[in-house]
């Protein structure tokens, strides 16, 4: 089915995230208009600072937007109460932070780690023990965090998340730390995920996840820039105030900011202002 004839898990409307400091304000998202199917698997890409970390915060729920519009499945988030959010938060949402062990549970043995997840979703606690296995960590299943390596606390973060197929799976860089063995065996298991029903959301500057993903979302300067399904060319996107992002070898050519917006049968044109004496 194509994605976007799926039904969405959540999907936000001109969302804006601000952070204040002492310095003023920095605009991390500055109005992303952007749905995500549930059975597909999105990735978010983009330069460091483009607002991929903020946008994935906020649909987790671990942040608030500071403004616009955010659903997940059919519920807005608008007014709701923190307990409310914790109560959406803990049964539809898997999240996977950029440092893993910021997702895991230090005193508790890696099989300790998928059962608390399994309690707290409500959903059949001996599938841990099949991701453990799936992952290659099942000769690590009493060791704690502290006695793994990055890539297997990377892995295990991640099936903490894939518990039960939650509504929501989003992940912070999850194949950063592995290698190409570990990084396939990962990326198959969070396909399994979606085609459990979940909507599968990561950011990443890693090759082999963005093939892996059905769409590809790219984000810069905190903006939508463009939207590609799975290999295929990507397009502009048009968020809702009719704004669009030129790619940095279009806006070469607009060197003060300013453009002309010719319509014709053809379709849309945007060409450099006149200059005067110009003919027409």
């Amino acid at each position: 089915m194509p994605t976007e004839a799926r039904v969405a898990a959540a999907r936000c409307a001109r969302l804006v995230r601000i952070y204040l400091s002492a310095t003023g304000e920095t605009h991390a998202l500055r109005g992303i208009d952007a749905s995500f199917p549930a059975g597909a698997v999105t990735a978010v890409t983009g330069p460091s600072g483009s607002g991929k970390s903020s946008l994935l915060s906020v649909l987790a729920l671990r942040e608030r937007q500071s403004g616009g519009e955010l659903w997940i499945g059919d519920v807005s988030t608008a007014g709701l109460t923190r307990a409310r959010l914790r109560e959406l938060r803990r049964h539809r949402v898997g999240w996977v932070a950029q440092r893993p062990t910021h997702s895991l549970f230090d005193h508790l043995s890696a099989i300790e780690q998928l059962e608390q997840s399994a309690r707290l979703r409500g959903v059949d606690r001996l599938r841990g023990a099949e991701l453990l296995d799936r992952l290659e960590l099942s000769t690590r299943r009493e060791a704690r965090t502290r006695q793994l390596s990055g890539g297997e606390q990377q892995r295990l973060a991640v099936a903490t998340a894939l518990v039960g197929a939650p509504a929501l799976v989003i992940a912070d860089e999850p194949t950063a730390e592995l290698d190409d063995t570990s990084s396939q065996l990962l990326l198959a298991e969070v396909r399994r995920c979606a085609e459990a029903g979940s909507a599968v959301i990561f950011a990443t500057h890693d090759a082999r996840a963005v093939a892996a993903a059905d769409r590809v979302l790219h984000l810069r300067h905190g903006v939508m820039s463009t939207e590609a399904q799975g290999q295929g060319p990507a397009t502009a996107t048009i968020d809702s105030t009719g704004r669009i992002q030129l790619p940095p070898e279009a806006l070469a050519r607009f060197p003060d900011g300013r453009a002309r917006i010719v319509l014709d049968p053809d379709g849309v044109h945007l060409l450099p202002p006149r200059t005067e004496g110009a003919p027409d």
